[in-house]
């Protein structure tokens, strides 16, 4: 009998064909028995060889095949699409780059104010080797100190002074993050340029009353060595009575001068903040941007910067505390049912000279109470009344400290004589 058994080699199928013996009677049981489950196997084995050959495994490796061929394509797709997205941002960050710079170049061509800060922290020329002149140390407690804030440690500074625990107009408490945005807008926080020692100066205080009216003090005030004057006291014009040179203007928003004919371009203008929307004020107009609320000021400010960035510094608070509280010695305190008062800028501005001059004179600081409709100051047609109704400021009490300071030769009036 002839046994046919199917084969794989090498990917092909083999038939090797084997003479099986015949089965005999003579055999015994267990022999013939032996035989037919071998044979039974081997009929098995060719039926299974048979399926595989009938096109089984070819389709299994196909579908891998195919399966693999697809993945392939995927990530290739992917692959691609990924290559044209980066080259999509490249393209979109290049733009904004060429943008960035067409923009910025412009702002530089058409707005002054856009400037960065360039040596925001230096605090060259710093006020010292000229101590009090005697009797103002028994004033103001302390050493005197830097008046200006400088960007890069104005919280710093504050910290030593104790006005990050005072909020404004004494302090930086709460407006930490405006400061810095005002700041950032300025170019320096020098009291006086590299070529001008801040060795001890002589200055003046010009005052906005209406006692310089007439007065030709013009040529003398214009010999010291430092004048202040404060707000929008114009100079342009009334140049006989109160000269023409201006050191240092101390201003806020409502006091600003707007129109440019006022320009000096060696003066270097003060803010003193009052609240957070002061600095803001300065942000917006050093920025170029559009002042939209004004609703914030007692009166409409200044929509418009006549001073270049590196003109402008802004005061400390602690100055204006110290004149409010060791000056004129205002409550800390007052009740709901009246207004805190808070020193005028003229005050302010006679504090600020003691930090940075070894003499300090007055002018145009006098004012005639008994006289409601005499002239409020030295422009203008504001009468003393105006003056006596404010409620903001305690009048009494600054008189009452500005003839102190003459009795005690601390300083002189010029304006008395």
């Amino acid at each position: 009998m002839a046994l046919s058994v199917m084969h794989w080699e090498k990917g092909e199928m083999y038939k090797t064909t084997h003479e099986a013996p015949s089965l005999s009677a003579e055999d015994p049981p267990e022999r013939r028995e032996g035989r037919r489950v071998r044979q039974q196997g081997a009929a098995a084995g060719k039926h299974r060889l048979l399926g595989a050959q009938g096109g089984k495994a070819p389709a299994l490796q196909r579908k891998r095949l195919q399966s693999r061929w697809r993945l392939a394509k995927e990530q290739q797709r992917a692959g691609r699409d990924l290559t044209v997205m980066k080259r999509i941002i490249c393209a979109i960050l290049l733009g904004a780059g060429v943008m960035y710079v067409i923009l910025h170049r412009n702002l530089r061509r058409t707005n002054d104010y856009w400037l960065p800060p360039t040596d925001g922290g230096d605090r060259k020329g710093q006020i010292i080797g000229c101590p009090y002149k005697p009797g103002v140390s028994s004033l103001i407690k302390g050493e005197k100190f830097y008046p200006f804030l400088c960007i890069n440690d104005f919280v710093k500074v504050s910290g030593d002074h104790g006005s990050h625990r005072i909020e404004l107009p004494y302090g930086i408490k709460g407006a930490e993050r405006y400061f810095h945005m005002a700041l950032s807008r300025l170019q320096n926080c020098r009291v006086f340029t590299e070529d001008d020692s801040p060795s001890c100066k002589k200055c003046v205080v010009v005052g906005n009353g209406g006692v310089l009216r007439n007065k030709s003090l013009g040529e003398t005030i214009d010999s010291y060595d430092v004048v202040i004057r404060m707000n929008n006291g114009p100079v342009v014009g009334y140049e006989e009575d109160v000269g023409r040179k201006t050191t240092f203007r101390l201003f806020y928003p409502e006091s600003s001068f707007s129109d440019p004919i006022h320009y000096d371009p060696n003066t270097t203008a003060v803010l003193v903040v009052f609240k957070t929307h002061d600095l803001k004020w300065l942000w917006d107009l050093l920025s170029g941007q559009r002042l939209i609320r004004t609703n914030a000021f007692w009166k409409k400010p200044a929509t418009q910067m006549i001073y270049k960035s590196h003109q402008i510094r802004i005061l400390d608070p602690a100055i204006t505390r110290k004149t409010a509280y060791e000056l004129l010695h205002l409550p800390t305190r007052f009740s709901r049912h009246v207004k805190p008062k808070h020193p005028t800028t003229g005050l302010i501005a006679i504090a600020f000279a003691f930090h940075i001059c070894s003499e300090v004179h007055l002018a145009g600081f006098r004012y005639n109470f008994e006289d409601r409709n005499s002239s409020l100051h030295y422009y203008g047609h504001d009468t003393m009344s105006l003056m006596i109704q404010n409620e903001y400021h305690d009048i009494s009490a600054e008189q009452r400290f500005l003839k102190e300071l003459v009795d005690r030769s601390i300083v002189v009036n010029l304006t008395e004589k």
